[in-house]
């Protein structure tokens, strides 16, 4: 893959922040919780996050999630399936989603 199709790539394997009160506790461990690709590898969320937001990252930790079976009365179905990854980040880093002074 060229440089420039892997920058590519990078670019989409962040949805956004997982916002939740365990990822709010994980921020007191200097950790940002992400909605990323299922396909996503831990070096890939590194290089993604080190890139679109310029900080360092010491460690990733990946939890990926099945998606449950619903039904509406007969009709059966099941939610996506997706990942979420726990980025630490290295010691005076710190990544601002609200962009406030």
């Amino acid at each position: 893959m060229s440089t420039n199709a892997h920058q590519e790539r990078l670019l989409t394997v962040i949805y956004g922040p997982h916002l939740s009160e365990k990822a709010h506790n994980a921020s007191a461990r200097n950790q940002v919780v992400f909605k990323v690709r299922t396909d996503a590898t831990k070096k890939d969320v590194k290089q993604a996050v080190e890139m679109l937001f310029e900080v360092k990252v010491d460690g990733v930790t990946v939890a990926n999630y099945d998606g449950k079976v619903k039904r509406h009365g007969a009709t059966r179905g099941r939610r996506v399936a997706w990942k979420k990854a726990y980025v630490r980040l290295a010691e005076g880093s710190q990544i601002d989603f609200l962009g406030g002074e």
